[in-house]
């Protein structure tokens, strides 16, 4: 079997899938079966058994003329069906025409077609229907026309939407300019890359259809006598409700399972041409080894043990992998930094290490531990009150981590609603009281207002008050300093610094301030690259790292005092993309220490004293660089 028809196959093993496929094949059956096997007793008329309720006989009673109601309702499963289908097909043609014209058209045109959806997509559906049906006419093809107009916007708006991703990509411009006609350019280029969410969309759409039309039918405006829909035989058994419900409530609950099972169906397919299934089936490849480190020795009091860590990604051809082989260990009260440059799996490692790397992401390690406690391992449900309690993550932008729909104050509660039970008024004091601990005035009021009412200074300290609302033995803050002035920035240091004394609480500070780090960390991690290139303690960063990386870095800090008229520092080239990673050491290239031996072999994180390890095969013995010493020096002394 080919990749395609397992990833079918996988997906009719779902619940989901078995579901939909089980109600589509029902309709679909009794649209081709029941009108072969009982048209005739739907249409025949007993007027000694007129207005009848359910019996033996008839197992739904009988209408106004004695006739079946069960059978009338099977054999309208073939018309309801055919006429919400055909009209979900002429609604999708007339959208994706509508949709993909302004990619084509000259600018003017499109413009007009953009106006035109965009007025009609501000009217409700139904009353579209309603105004087309006018215009058509009653009867099943007024009826169809109308609801296929009515659809027509929605998916027009998709397609301009998807189109108008398209047009701009290299592959579209290298076609005009070898000058591939608009209509040609629309057909072989726009439409084949927007295709799969049309499908799903107008999958799901032909739910909505059925119901339309049933309520058009059910208005007297839809399909006429002597044909009958589902929508017709709900007008008719609403008359008699009160004798015979079932003389309703029957065909409502057709429409309903028809429809579910149109949406079902359209949920199922998302889930095997949507982006999903590239990623579920690159996903079943093994994933590549990343290179190990020097075993590090770990002390009783070790707080979080990585070893070997490694954070891939699938793509169509192979894994991009960011974090290549990381190993660290975080002690009780200790506060370690991680630097490097933007893309060298700084962040990516602090997620993993929270378990918030989601899928398709794949994390390995040959040991990750956190208090003792497997974080790879251990059920989700036994990690949650570990890690809801004891480790506390504070991200880059508070703005997007925080719900802008909820208060402030609501959102600490519930950490501690969750993982403490406590009861919803305590857990709010306990917030505001928290909210006071990180230096927040008039913290009460201030409990009670939202995310966008707070400076950027104090959502970062809303969101260190959030992670003391359990009793956290580890903080990971991801560059909780960036974009903020330099006072509200030495406010948090300070207040991650006195949080870290009063709870002997261990802290992992990410950042690419190196400076930063100096001043508030006792040992540095350098990234590079997505692995650690050097492990020192930032006593020793004045004394002079071992690594080029680290020097480079150190050499490009800027101070106030910096002669404006001296060329600035910078590192030559570019860190390598994740998947693009080059043979031996990743920054030779960079390097001006490399050899022949640095391009073809990658070094080993390796000890070089009882508290520095260096990945180089040429590390640097001479002191650090002047103007590097003079940075750390400063920083320290601030």
């Amino acid at each position: 079997m080919g990749r395609r028809g397992s990833k079918w196959l996988a997906a009719a093993r779902t619940p989901l899938g078995a579901c939909s496929i089980v109600l589509l094949t029902l309709v679909v059956a009794l649209a081709v079966l029941a009108p072969i096997l009982w048209q005739d007793r739907a249409f025949a008329v007993d007027t000694d058994a007129i207005g009848q309720g359910p019996s033996g006989t008839h197992l739904l009673g009988t209408d106004s003329l004695g006739r079946d109601i069960l059978f009338r309702v099977l054999v309208a499963t073939r018309l309801s069906v055919t006429l919400a289908v055909l009209a979900t097909v002429i609604g999708v043609t007339v959208g994706l025409v509508l949709g993909a014209l302004p990619s084509v058209l000259p600018r003017a045109a499109g413009r007009l077609v953009i106006s035109v959806v965009t007025i009609a997509v501000a009217f409700p559906g139904l009353l579209l229907a309603l105004f087309f049906a006018v215009i058509f006419g009653v009867g099943t093809h007024g009826a169809v026309l109308a609801i296929a107009f009515a659809m027509a916007p929605s998916f027009a708006r998709l397609a301009q939407t998807l189109a108008a991703s398209v047009v701009g990509r290299d592959f579209v411009s290298a076609a005009k300019v070898a000058g591939v006609g608009r209509i040609r350019l629309l057909v072989r280029h726009v439409l084949p890359n927007i295709g799969e969410p049309l499908v799903v969309n107008a999958t799901i759409g032909a739910g909505a259809a059925l119901l339309a039309f049933a309520g058009l039918s059910f208005l007297g405006i839809g399909v006429q006598a002597p044909d009958f829909d589902w929508g017709r035989l709900l007008n008719e058994g609403l008359d008699g409700i009160y004798l015979n419900p079932a003389a309703a409530l029957a065909p409502g609950v057709a429409v309903v399972l028809a429809g579910l099972a149109f949406n079902l169906v359209g949920e199922a397919v998302a889930g095997v041409v949507g982006v999903r299934t590239r990623s579920a089936r690159i996903g079943r490849r093994s994933v590549p080894a990343a290179g190990t480190a020097a075993a590090e020795e770990h002390g009783d009091d070790a707080l979080l043990v990585v070893e070997n860590l490694q954070v891939a990604f699938p793509r169509p051809s192979g894994w991009t992998v960011p974090v290549r082989g990381v190993s660290f260990t975080v002690r009780a009260g200790e506060a370690v930094g991680v630097v490097g440059e933007s893309g060298s799996g700084k962040s990516l490692t602090g997620l993993a290490v929270s378990r918030l790397v989601e899928t398709p992401g794949v994390v390995t390690a040959d040991r990750l531990e956190f208090a003792g406690t497997p974080l790879l391992t251990t059920p989700e449900r036994e990690l949650r009150g570990l890690l809801g309690t004891s480790l506390a993550m504070v991200f880059q932008d508070p703005m997007t981590s925080f719900n802008p729909t909820r208060r402030i104050g609501r959102q600490l509660a519930e950490v501690s609603e969750q993982h403490q039970g406590l009861p919803r008024r305590k857990a709010f004091e306990r917030a505001v009281g928290r909210l006071r601990s990180v230096r927040i005035p008039a913290a009460e009021r201030r409990a009670r207002q939202y995310p966008h009412e707070f400076s950027g200074g104090m959502r970062q300290r809303a969101m260190i008050g959030m992670g003391l609302m359990g009793e956290p033995r580890l903080i990971i803050a991801d560059e909780p300093t960036t974009a903020l002035d330099v006072t509200v920035q030495r406010q948090l240091l300070r207040l991650l610094a006195r949080t870290r004394t009063e709870g002997d609480t261990a802290i992992l500070l990410i950042s690419h301030d190196i400076a930063v780090v100096s001043q508030t960390c006792d040992r540095m991690l350098v990234m590079y690259a997505g692995r650690v290139v050097e492990d020192l303690l930032t006593g020793d960063l004045a004394a002079g790292p071992r690594h080029p990386y680290t020097r480079a870095l150190l050499a490009a800090t800027l101070e106030l005092d910096t002669d404006r008229a001296e060329p600035l520092t910078v590192i030559p080239g570019r860190p390598p993309e994740p998947d693009r990673v080059p043979a031996g050491c990743a920054f030779a290239a960079r390097c001006p220490a490399a050899t022949d031996q640095c391009l073809v072999e990658d070094p080993v994180l390796e000890s070089v004293t009882a508290a520095h390890r260096v990945a180089c095969w040429h590390p640097q013995e001479d002191a650090a660089p002047e103007r590097a010493r003079e940075a750390v020096t400063a920083g320290g002394a601030e």
